[in-house]
């Protein structure tokens, strides 16, 4: 997910960050998907002791100036910044490694000011973490969450999990902590660059997702297994990879 659109995933304050203030680094919120996937916010912070969605883990100082000029907080520049800067830091404050991460229901959203903020002298970014309870559905979030993917117990409340198999007409990904019958147990790596075209990212993950079904069943003669791989729109927006799932 992303501040401007969602990914997948994927997930400042108007009142409190207005006019070149900073928003709070640690400060806990309540919100619904709609505003964690929109690219500014007006959401008063909540106590993190109580109920709240979405969580900072981190805050920035933009870098609109290129080449003399000062770009807008719009801009596409601007924008693909802080689009490749929280994400990027998601993984360290979570621990753990990049395919648990992938593996996850948690996702990096953001935030820029608005342009009226910008130009009352605002050039702060806002990286929250949101954890998805399904489609366009965002789940309570409880706990520690820094280092929360380094502790296996903690990391299994945030995994993964499906209604059905993923090539079930009634699919829906969920926490696994809610009722669910299979889970995500192994990523794909695809590569990077181009996108290679359905058959084949469909093909590369064949073998590695048996493999993996068979490694997670009570018995390896008789197993059940699936693969998710991405479409051409979400390789675009950076999955580049695909998942294994087997029955839990």
């Amino acid at each position: 997910m992303r501040g401007r659109a969602a990914a997948a995933l994927l997930l400042a304050l108007a009142a409190g960050c207005s006019s070149g203030s900073e928003p709070d680094d640690r400060a806990c919120y309540r919100m619904t998907y709609a505003e964690a996937v929109a690219p500014t916010t007006a959401t008063d912070p909540v106590p993190c002791s109580g109920r709240h969605t979405s969580r900072t883990y981190a805050v920035g100082t933009l870098d609109a100036v290129v080449g003399g000029h000062l770009l807008a907080v719009d801009s596409d520049r601007v924008q693909q910044q802080v689009a490749e800067e929280c994400p990027r830091r998601l993984g360290p404050f979570l621990g753990g490694s990049r395919d648990a991460l992938r593996l996850s229901m948690l996702r990096s959203v953001w935030f820029t000011p608005t342009v009226e903020e910008s130009d009352a002298g605002a050039e702060w970014y806002r990286c929250d973490v949101v954890s998805l309870a399904g489609p366009e559905q965002l789940a309570p979030l409880t706990g520690r969450l820094a280092g929360v993917l380094d502790r296996p117990e903690a990391a299994r409340r945030w995994a993964m999990c499906g209604t059905a198999g993923p090539d079930a007409p009634g699919f829906r990904r969920v926490p696994c902590s809610t009722d669910h019958t299979w889970r995500a147990v192994a990523v794909v790596d695809l590569g990077s660059g181009r996108y290679p075209g359905e058959a084949t990212v469909r093909d590369a993950g064949q073998g590695p997702c048996e493999d993996a079904g068979r490694d997670t069943a009570d018995d390896p003669l008789s197993f059940e297994w699936g693969y998710e791989w991405p479409s051409a729109d979400q390789w675009r927006s950076g999955m580049t990879f695909g998942r294994c799932w087997a029955p839990d």
